[in-house]
């Protein structure tokens, strides 16, 4: 696999540096589900997951209990923890949450830091060159990584961390899609469409493209459902 065509980490190296051992364990499963690598139901192990990430019993069942409060995860009592299957209301809810922040942050009359915006173009290189390759996981790992950096706009390491967790159970709803690439490849250009509002400076215009994207991805996943 060339650079090119890795799947980039969303948590950031610097940060999680500085995370306890039971937060990396959290960051890294949560990165697993943002990238499609753990899908709704998978049963999360603890003797597999101890043996990969060489920590103690202990310290997994807390980072496991935080994935559930997060709800990432379940535990149920004969079956152990799993990867959460969300609902409607979970739709819902999520998408509350992306139109109060990723609006907000499109509509800020600052300035665009440069270097947020050339992270989004280049998660939108990274979707359409997924798209080339018919690898709708990537694609739809990169669009998530794209709305990421929409949400840094406001410059909230906090509010970043929070929205991470948003993104992984949104990634949750990906799974459920019977056609990946039908589901996947509207929302590569209207990515772009977004960038290209935002880096020419039309806050409004970029504003009422997303409110669209918005309901649209919602409507698509309620249907799912």
């Amino acid at each position: 696999m060339t650079p090119a065509d890795s799947t980039p980490s969303v948590a950031d190296a610097a940060v999680q540096s500085e995370l306890s051992v039971t937060d990396r364990i959290v960051a890294q499963i949560r990165d697993e589900i943002i990238q499609g690598n753990l899908a709704p139901g998978t049963a999360l192990v603890e003797n597999d997951l101890t043996n990969r990430y060489d920590v103690s019993r202990n310290t997994l069942r807390e980072a496991l209990r935080q994935l559930c409060r997060e709800g990432l995860a379940v535990h149920y009592r004969h079956r152990g923890v799993v990867v959460r299957t969300l609902t409607r209301a979970d739709v819902r809810d999520i998408f509350r949450v992306r139109r109060a922040l990723e609006l907000q942050a499109v509509a800020q009359p600052d300035t665009p830091d440069a270097s947020v915006l050339q992270a989004m173009f280049e998660a939108c290189e990274s979707s359409e060159a997924a798209v080339l390759r018919e690898d709708w996981r990537s694609v739809g790992t990169h669009s998530l990584i794209f709305h990421q950096h929409i949400v840094e706009l406001l410059g909230s390491p906090l509010i970043d961390q929070f929205f991470r967790t948003i993104l992984a159970q949104l990634r949750l709803m990906f799974a459920v899609a019977p056609d990946e690439a039908r589901f996947q490849t509207p929302w590569v250009e209207r990515d772009r469409q977004i960038l290209e509002l935002l880096a020419a400076g039309e806050r409004k215009r970029a504003t009422a493209r997303l409110t669209d994207y918005l309901k649209r991805s919602e409507d698509a996943l309620l249907d799912l459902l």
